[in-house]
C-alpha cells in the first residue's frame, strides 16, 4: 500500500469526509438487480424480506444525537465503504436512508440487528461494538462485487447476529522482527472488517524489547536492537530493530477501540528474557551481560526470581496497564528452560526458604505472585500452557499452544482458556507448497485445514464449555521480516478464524470460499496484501519426470485448494482469460508446451494469478529447493532467507534444522549425463537449548567441510533400508571455500555415471555443526550426449 493510499485511508477512518455528490437518479435506476449475500463471518440468523435500496455516493447516515458511539461506528461505515466501494456516505438527519438506532432489547455485548426494506437501512445495537459489528456487516453488503465506484442494490433482509466466542484474536509478533505502526493500523482494520476483536503484541522476547518503559530506559536503547547473525565475511555493522513509545501504544488502543478491538499486550517471562537481560544484566540470574540474540528458538537467559526481579516486573506492570486498559494481560511462560536456575545458589536458596521443590513450581509461584498482582490493580494473567507445569495457579487463565490438551485440562479445573494450538493455528506455517511462498515454517497450514478446525475441543466436558473464551491464530515473526510478508501470513486465513469464531452454523467450505472471494478484493482495496496460495492453480506432473523426458510428452493435472471458479488453461504462452479453454481432465502435452492457468469466477474475474508450467527438457531436469525433499529418515522444518532480515521474499531454500542434507527424487540418469548445483550459504541461528545433541555431526575432511554428492542417502531413522535399495555411492565431492571470503552463493557442477531408471541423488553437507549453514537452491541436470 502506497503512502498516499494508506494516509487517504487513514484520513477517512478519522471522519475527514470531503466533498460529496449525490448520484444521478438515472444511474441508479440503472443499476443491476441485488446480489445475493455474501457476508463473512456467516450472520447467526439471516430472512430475507421484499423490497430492495439503492445506496450511491451522498446517501445519508443519521445517528442518535448526541450517541458517540453510534457516531463513531458510523464514521467507519463511511470509511469502509468508501476504500472497498469507492462511493461517498454522508452523515444526516434522521430521515437518512442509513439510521443507527440505540435498542437496549438487544443483549449480549456485541450483538446487533440489521433490516433493510425498500424505506431504508436499520442497524440496532446496545452496545458500541455491536453498531461496529452491524456496520462492517452493511459495508460488506454495500461491496458485494468489483464494481467499484458504482451504485449498491442492497435486497430486503433481517439479519439477527451475536458471536459464539469472545475471544476471536490473531497474535502479531513484533519482537523477532519489528513491525512499523502503520502495518499495525492496517490489521487493525481489517481485523474489525470479519469481526475479529482481539490483537495480541508479543511484545518482548530474546530477540527484542518493544515497550517504552519509562523507568527503565535501557529496555529500548540496548533491548530493542540486535546485530544480523553472520553468514560469513565481514562481521554485519547494522543494527535492527525498534520499539514503540507509550504515546504511540495509547493512540493505537484508541484507534482499535473504536473498531470493536481491544489490544493484549504480551511481556514475555521469566524465560525469553535475552533483551531483558542485556539491558540490566542485575535482572538476570548469573550475572553476565549477553548480547541481544539473533538466534531464533529457546534461549537460556531467565528473570532472576528474587526481590528485584519481581519488583522490575511490577514496575513494568504498571507502566504497561496504564497503556492497555484491557482486562488481560500477557505474561508468556513458554519455553523457559531452568537450567539458570538451577545453576545458581541464590535462586536455590531462594527455593529453599519459599518451601518450593522444583524449578517448575518456582515459575507457578512467580506467576501466581503477578497474577495477585495483577488482580489487585483489576487486571487478569494470561499465559501460554507451561504455566500448568507445576501448578496452575487460581488467578490465571491459559492458552494452550502445544495442542489442545492445555486447555482441556486447564478448563476442566476451572480456568479459562484460549484455543491455540501450534501448527493448526500458527500462521507463519507456509499456505502451500508452491516455490513463489515466502519463507516460513514448513508444516503447510491451508486455509481449508483452518477452517475446519473446531475451537471446542472434545475433552472439555460440558460443564466447563463457558470456560472455553475462544481461539487465536498466531504469526511468529522469525521469518515474517515485513508488513508485506505479516499481511501475506495473515490473510485471508484470519476469515476462516473469524468465521469458526463467530458463526454457529455449519461448516461449509464451498460457501465460505465463495464468500470469501469479496472479502479478498475489499482488503486489496484496503491496501492489504492477501495471498492468493489457496485460490492459485498447481500443478502435478502425473508420473515421474524422467518417464515424461523418455516419451516426449507430459500428463499433468491442474487443481486449486478451494472450490471457486473455474480453471482456465493455455498452451500457446498466452496468458489465459475469462474466455480460455475451461480444465476438465489432466492435459498431456508434448515437451516444450508451457501451461499457463487460472481460476475465473462467475463474473469473469481471476481469482489468483496465472501460475505456470514447463514441459522443456530443460524445465523437467531442473529441480528448485522446493521441490527437493529431506534425506530418509530426516525432515525439512523451515524455509529460510538468504539472510535473517532480508526484506523480499526470494531467493529461499527449505532446510532441516538438524542436518544438512537434500535430495533431488528420481533422477532420470539415463536421461542426464550431469548436474549444477547453486548452493545458499546461510546463518544457523538456532536456539536448540537441550534439542542440540539432536544435530548431526559430520566428519569433514577439508578445512571447512565439503558437498557430498551421492547416488541415495543413508537412512538415519533406524529403519531397514528397501529391498530394491541402490547402495549409497560418493558421485562427487566438492571443497566448501572459506566463508570470510567466498561469497554467499557457489555453484558446483560434475557429471553423472550412466545407469538405467531413476534414482535418488543426495547432497549432504559436511560443514561444522556449530557454524553456517548450506543448502541447494537449485539443481540442474543436463541432458546426456
Amino acid at each position: 500500500m502506497g503512502l498516499a493510499r494508506f494516509a487517504q485511508t487513514i484520513g477517512w477512518m478519522l471522519g475527514a469526509v470531503g466533498a460529496i455528490g449525490v448520484a444521478p437518479v438515472a444511474e441508479a435506476q440503472s443499476m443491476s438487480p441485488a446480489k445475493p449475500l455474501a457476508v463473512l463471518p456467516l450472520p447467526a440468523s439471516m430472512a430475507a424480506k421484499p423490497g430492495t435500496l439503492v445506496i450511491s455516493s451522498g446517501s445519508a447516515i443519521a445517528t442518535p444525537p448526541g450517541d458517540v458511539e453510534a457516531a463513531s461506528a458510523a464514521r467507519l461505515l463511511i470509511a469502509h465503504v468508501m476504500t472497498t466501494r469507492g462511493i461517498t456516505l454522508q452523515t444526516g438527519k434522521n430521515d437518512a436512508p442509513i439510521r443507527f438506532v440505540r435498542d437496549r432489547t438487544i443483549t449480549g455485548p456485541e450483538a446487533y440487528r440489521l433490516d433493510v426494506d425498500a424505506t431504508g437501512i436499520r442497524i440496532a445495537a446496545a452496545s458500541r461494538n455491536g453498531f461496529v459489528y452491524g456496520a462492517m456487516t452493511l459495508a460488506q453488503m454495500l461491496s458485494p462485487d468489483q464494481a467499484f465506484g458504482k451504485p449498491v442494490t442492497v435486497a430486503g433482509v433481517t439479519i439477527t447476529d451475536a458471536p459464539r466466542f469472545a475471544w476471536r484474536g490473531l497474535m502479531v509478533d513484533v519482537a523477532r522482527h519489528f513491525q512499523p505502526l502503520p502495518s499495525l493500523y492496517q490489521i487493525v482494520d481489517q481485523m474489525a472488517a470479519v469481526k475479529l476483536n482481539t490483537l495480541h503484541l508479543h511484545l518482548t522476547d530474546d530477540q527484542g524489547w518493544r515497550f517504552e518503559v519509562k523507568r527503565y530506559p535501557k529496555l529500548t536503547e540496548i533491548g530493542a536492537f540486535r546485530s544480523p547473525p553472520s553468514t560469513g565475511g565481514p562481521a554485519p555493522s547494522t543494527r535492527v530493530g525498534g520499539f514503540y513509545t507509550q504515546v504511540e501504544l495509547r493512540a493505537l488502543v484508541r484507534y482499535a477501540t473504536d473498531r470493536g478491538i481491544t489490544i493484549v499486550p504480551e511481556i514475555d517471562l521469566p524465560g525469553h528474557a535475552q533483551a531483558l537481560v542485556s539491558a540490566y544484566p542485575e535482572l538476570g540470574v548469573l550475572g553476565d551481560r549477553p548480547a541481544v540474540s539473533h538466534d531464533w528458538g529457546i534461549n537460556p537467559y531467565l528473570l532472576n526470581p528474587g526481590p528485584k526481579g519481581v519488583a522490575f516486573v511490577k514496575n513494568v506492570l504498571d507502566e504497561l496497564i496504564a497503556v492497555f486498559p484491557g482486562s488481560y494481560v500477557h505474561l508468556g511462560g513458554d519455553e523457559a528452560i531452568k537450567d539458570q536456575w538451577q545453576r545458581s545458589p541464590q535462586v536455590q536458596a531462594q527455593m529453599a526458604s519459599l518451601d518450593i521443590k522444583t524449578e517448575n513450581a518456582l515459575q507457578s509461584w512467580l506467576i501466581d505472585t503477578f497474577g495477585r498482582y495483577l488482580a489487585s490493580k483489576g487486571r487478569r494473567l494470561i499465559g501460554w500452557d507451561e504455566i500448568l507445569e507445576g501448578g496452575l495457579p487460581p488467578s490465571a487463565s491459559v492458552m494452550s499452544w502445544r495442542g489442545e490438551q492445555g486447555a482441556v485440562d486447564a478448563a476442566n479445573a476451572g480456568h479459562d482458556v484460549v484455543l491455540s494450538p501450534d501448527p493448526m493455528l500458527y500462521l507463519d506455517n507456509l499456505q502451500s507448497g508452491s516455490a513463489d511462498e515466502p519463507p516460513g515454517r514448513l508444516k503447510v497450514q491451508t486455509l481449508a485445514a483452518i477452517y475446519g478446525y473446531d475451537p471446542m475441543p472434545k475433552g472439555i466436558d460440558a460443564a466447563h464449555a463457558r470456560h472455553v473464551l475462544g481461539a487465536q491464530a498466531n504469526a511468529w515473526s522469525e521469518y515474517l521480516v515485513t508488513p508485506y510478508q505479516m499481511q501475506h501470513a495473515l490473510f485471508p486465513r484470519a476469515a476462516a478464524l473469524a468465521e469458526t469464531t463467530w458463526s454457529r452454523a455449519p461448516r461449509d467450505f464451498a460457501s465460505f470460499a465463495n464468500r470469501l472471494s469479496p472479502q479478498v478484493a475489499r482488503w486489496r482495496w484496503g491496501g492489504i496484501e492477501v495471498a492468493d496460495s489457496a485460490f492459485a492453480v498447481a500443478y502435478t506432473l502425473q508420473g515421474s519426470r524422467g518417464d515424461a523426458l523418455r516419451t516426449g510428452k507430459a500428463t499433468v493435472a491442474l487443481a486449486t485448494q478451494v472450490p471457486v471458479g473455474t480453471i482456465r488453461y493455455t498452451l500457446d504462452g498466452s496468458a489465459p482469460t475469462a474466455q480460455s479453454a475451461a480444465y476438465a481432465t489432466p492435459l498431456t502435452v508434448a515437451n516444450g508446451v508451457t501451461i499457463k492457468a487460472a481460476a475465473f469466477d462467475a463474473d469473469g474475474i481471476a481469482t489468483a494469478k496465472v501460475r505456470d508450467f514447463a514441459t522443456s527438457r530443460f524445465a523437467l531436469l531442473s529441480r528448485t529447493s522446493s521441490d527437493l525433499v529431506a534425506c530418509p529418515g530426516r525432515s525439512f522444518g523451515l524455509r529460510m532467507p538468504m539472510t535473517v532480515d532480508a526484506e523480499t521474499n526470494g531467493p529461499a531454500v527449505n532446510i532441516g534444522v538438524f542436518d544438512t542434507c537434500s535430495v533431488y527424487p528420481a533422477a532420470p540418469f539415463d536421461v542426464a549425463g550431469g548436474f549444477t548445483v547453486d548452493v545458499a550459504r546461510i546463518a544457523r541461528n538456532f536456539g536448540l537449548a537441550h534439542d542440540t545433541a539432536d544435530v548431526r555431526q559430520h566428519f569433514r575432511v577439508t578445512p571447512y567441510g565439503e558437498l557430498l554428492v551421492s547416488l541415495g542417502c543413508r537412512d538415519t531413522s533406524g529403519r531397514a533400508p528397501a529391498k530394491d535399495a541402490p547402495p549409497t555411492k560418493v558421485i562427487a565431492s566438492f571443497p566448501l571455500p572459506d566463508p570470510a571470503t567466498a561469497p554467499p552463493r557457489m555453484t558446483f557442477s560434475a557429471t553423472l555415471p550412466r545407469m538405467t531408471g531413476d534414482h535418488d541423488l543426495c547432497f549432504q553437507f559436511t560443514s561444522p555443526a556449530e557454524g553456517l549453514n548450506y543448502a541447494p537452491l537449485s539443481v540442474q541436470l543436463t541432458e546426456r550426449r
